[in-house]
């Protein structure tokens, strides 16, 4: 089966779960013997900036699609909508005329949704930068609107976990979604070290981007709170964003100084090196899709402390590989981070599970099995071409 990824941000140029996420099923794809072209930006794809990928892609993709010929065409959130139209205006004049299926990783309305003060217990602990409100009222309803055109446009649409395909299918109208859970591997850990020095091993790690939805108020708290309950503990917060001056000055109110450290947006190979090195990640999020470092973290034998929302139930179990909190809950947030402190044998324990289960369930060949079960199920003559392509490439 001939195969086209659409992707508008692809590591290592940009930091993107759906780009490495498009990275990933390539290569399983690959060992399964599909052919796989992915089109991006640069020379041979779209040019310009990232903001003007949708429209800048569709000569490219066509003529991609005219030399490659495709039997699946795959798009990825929003940035593919105008691609998908072209697609679908032209699709009888192409010969396969390919289907056409779109991954959304997240709904832009529950995105919206999630731009909002952090409250707990009747105090304000977060609001929205203004960057973030501007996200909110002029660049996600655009999102909402390219997405929710992919979806219509496509066949079949995909989405990584079963929270966000019952999110889209009510907050885009669709119907049918089906789930193609992450994958990880270490595919896409670039090199990257660094001679800066962190705490040498124990700390608590977060890693993303630095924005309101990510609930890191609540982890600062949280701290604070464990502070002053007598525990030793520290954190390392990786990522930038629009928050992180804000969460910097409320970490110095709350004097956490000596406890946390913001070190900014890092390589692959030195995360990677920071969660060998850390005893829990800590994903204290309002809203996700179905986080990817999540998985990165598992991969490390990391145990995960994370808020029980969106996708993340479906791949942390509570009490198994990690601990799940209610979001924006200080304190439940706190126990869970002194059990990790006080049983590191329990945290280990916890870490192995997530890792065996990561390896089982969560790497590029099972990804690439599931998205070939899905395309047989949703089109056997295409799955029967497969074959009898496959067969005579042996020959």
């Amino acid at each position: 089966m001939r195969v086209l990824l659409v992707v508008n941000t692809l590591p290592p140029a940009d930091v993107s779960g759906v780009g490495e996420q498009v990275l990933q099923l390539a290569d399983g794809l690959r060992s399964l013997s599909h052919q796989v072209e992915i089109l991006g930006r640069g020379q041979d794809g779209a040019r310009g900036p990232k903001i003007f990928f949708p429209l800048m892609v569709i000569y490219p993709f066509l003529r991609t699609c005219r030399q490659f010929q495709p039997d699946v065409v795959q798009v990825h959130e929003s940035d593919g909508a105008l691609a998908a139209l072209a697609l679908k205006t032209i699709s009888a004049i192409l010969d396969p005329q390919p289907k056409l299926m779109a991954l959304l990783q997240v709904s832009y309305l529950e995105e919206i949704r999630a731009v909002r003060a952090i409250r707990w217990q009747g105090r304000t602990l977060g609001s929205p930068s203004l960057r973030e409100w501007v996200f909110r009222w002029c660049k996600a309803p655009i999102h909402v609107g390219l997405g929710s055109l992919t979806g219509w446009l496509a066949d079949l649409v995909l989405a990584p976990s079963r929270q966000t395909a019952l999110e889209l299918e009510h907050d885009y109208r669709l119907s049918g979604v089906r789930v193609l859970p992450n994958a990880t591997s270490s595919i896409v850990d670039f090199d990257g070290s660094s001679a800066e020095k962190y705490p040498e091993q124990g700390y608590i790690l977060f890693v993303g981007r630095l924005r309101i939805r990510k609930g890191v108020e609540v982890l600062l708290h949280a701290i604070a709170e464990v502070v002053r309950k007598g525990c030793e503990i520290s954190l390392v917060i990786v990522g930038d964003g629009e928050h992180r001056n804000r969460l910097e000055t409320i970490s110095q109110a709350l004097g956490l100084e000596a406890q946390v450290r913001f070190v900014g947006q890092r390589a692959r190979g030195e995360i990677a090196e920071l969660m060998s090195n850390a005893s829990a990640l800590v994903v204290p999020s309002l809203y996700e899709g179905m986080p990817l470092v999540v998985l990165e973290a598992m991969r490390h034998s990391l145990p995960i402390v994370a808020s029980r929302v969106s996708g993340i139930p479906e791949v942390v179990e509570d009490g198994s590989s990690g601990w799940l909190v209610a979001p924006e809950n200080v304190i439940d947030l706190v126990d869970a981070l002194i059990s990790v402190i006080a049983s590191p044998q329990e945290a280990r324990r916890r870490g192995e599970i997530g890792r065996r289960w990561v390896e089982a369930e969560a790497n590029p060949i099972r990804l690439a099995e599931k998205w070939t079960d899905l395309v047989g199920h949703t089109w056997p003559k295409l799955s029967l071409q497969k074959d009898a392509r496959v067969q005579v490439e042996r020959k």
